[in-house]
């Protein structure tokens, strides 16, 4: 148990996702295991007597997004409603404990959340997650509240601009000192396509550790995936990216074999994109500008469509990159992505992140991801100093 708590701890901290000294794991045992001795440990040694789970995570995030977040929500509200379209799925929305109700009732709050959500906000303290099984699973939970957090946060801001004092301050000091470039530069590829199926899950366990390294997703979303000789070697479903040994399907484009069964739940989206393409490689990932770009659209005050990620039929186009949307996994982005990756070579998915293509090795669609990234970084700051200009102007 030890030994999955250091594993956890390390990766929100290589994540950025937690303030170090924060983390706070709890674990039943045949004994109570906790990360800290502190006066959180009786909390939730109480919420965990009462769940059929094996673990919780309490961290706190480097960035105020989350409070924010509730402290802009409307006082009769308990919830924050994500809009991109991986988290509305795995979490479909994230409760959230106010500061003033944080005292005596905080266990049976935590308790009753926790019974219906993988994980809750306090306000001012940080996330809580639980793991049924495994801590991983606490772990996950916690980094897809802190993606949605982001995403959500800096979407309403270029919506409402800031509302809420030191929050300008507090934006900029993100902008200036959390943030980093995204960049290959120092990264090892592979000169060419792999010539057998060892050297074809080598690279993708490899390029698949760069995927997280990049930032470019995470927990466990985002898929990978090569075309050789016939067969598409892509990630299974709900692995993370740097932890592939083991854990690529070989799916034969001729169906004859059932490896696909565990295989990456967009498995049909890359099938199609390799046989309507000489494209031997793809990336799918999460960067959070990207996602958040895909879901701006100067058409919607003016539109009729109720869901935006699974109904609208345009593609639109932000400088070389189209957009597009539809219904993740086997549905729709099935038929709307790989026409569209025939074009372009990429596709942007409303809410929900890059598909990036390569015809000789994992180089090419992991610069393009790159590429992608900063210009919708750019455009995003772009947008916003100039909204910000007319609301002082």
């Amino acid at each position: 148990m030890k030994n999955q708590i250091d594993k956890y701890t390390r990766k929100l901290i290589q994540d950025r996702s937690a303030v170090p000294d924060s983390i706070r794991f709890f674990a039943m045992d045949d004994v109570l295991i906790a990360s800290q001795d502190d006066e959180w440990k009786p909390i939730f040694e109480a919420v965990l007597a009462e769940l059929n789970i094996m673990g919780l995570l309490l961290a706190k995030p480097p960035l105020p997004f989350a409070d924010y977040l509730v402290t802009r929500a409307p006082k009769s509200e308990s919830r924050i409603y994500p809009r991109d379209s991986e988290v509305k799925t795995f979490l479909h929305d994230i409760p959230f404990i106010r500061k003033e109700n944080s005292g005596e009732g905080l266990v049976k709050s935590i308790i009753a959340l926790l019974r219906e959500r993988k994980g809750l906000i306090i306000e001012g303290v940080g996330f809580v997650t639980g793991g049924t099984v495994t801590l991983e699973q606490a772990y996950i939970a916690y980094s897809s509240i802190f993606h949605a957090t982001f995403i959500k946060y800096l979407h309403d801001v270029l919506e409402d601009g800031f509302l809420e004092p030191n929050e300008e301050e507090a934006f900029l000091d993100f902008r200036e000192n959390w943030l980093t470039a995204p960049g290959i530069e120092a990264l090892v590829f592979r000169e060419g396509l792999p010539v057998d199926r060892i050297e074809v899950i080598s690279e993708i366990s490899t390029v698949g550790r760069y995927m997280v390294e990049c930032g470019f997703v995470d927990s466990f979303f985002g898929n990978i995936s090569l075309f050789h000789d016939g067969v598409v070697y892509i990630s299974q479903t709900g692995a993370s990216l740097d932890e592939l040994d083991g854990l690529i399907d070989p799916v034969p484009m001729d169906g004859s074999s059932t490896c696909g069964i565990t295989a990456s739940s967009e498995l049909a989206v890359h099938r199609k994109i390799y046989e309507m393409t000489d494209y031997k490689t793809i990336l799918h990932g999460h960067p959070k500008f990207s996602v958040i770009i895909s879901m701006l659209c100067d058409k919607r005050k003016h539109c009729d469509i109720v869901d935006c990620g699974k109904q609208c039929p345009e593609i639109r186009m932000f400088h070389d990159i189209p957009i597009v949307s539809g219904e993740i996994g086997a549905g729709g982005i099935a038929k709307k992505v790989p026409p569209v990756v025939k074009d372009f070579g990429r596709a942007l998915v409303f809410g929900h992140g890059p598909f990036c293509t390569g015809l000789y090795d994992f180089q090419e669609p992991l610069s393009d991801l790159v590429r992608i990234e900063i210009l919708c970084r750019e455009g995003y700051f772009k947008m916003l100093e100039e909204k910000l200009a007319r609301c002082k102007g």
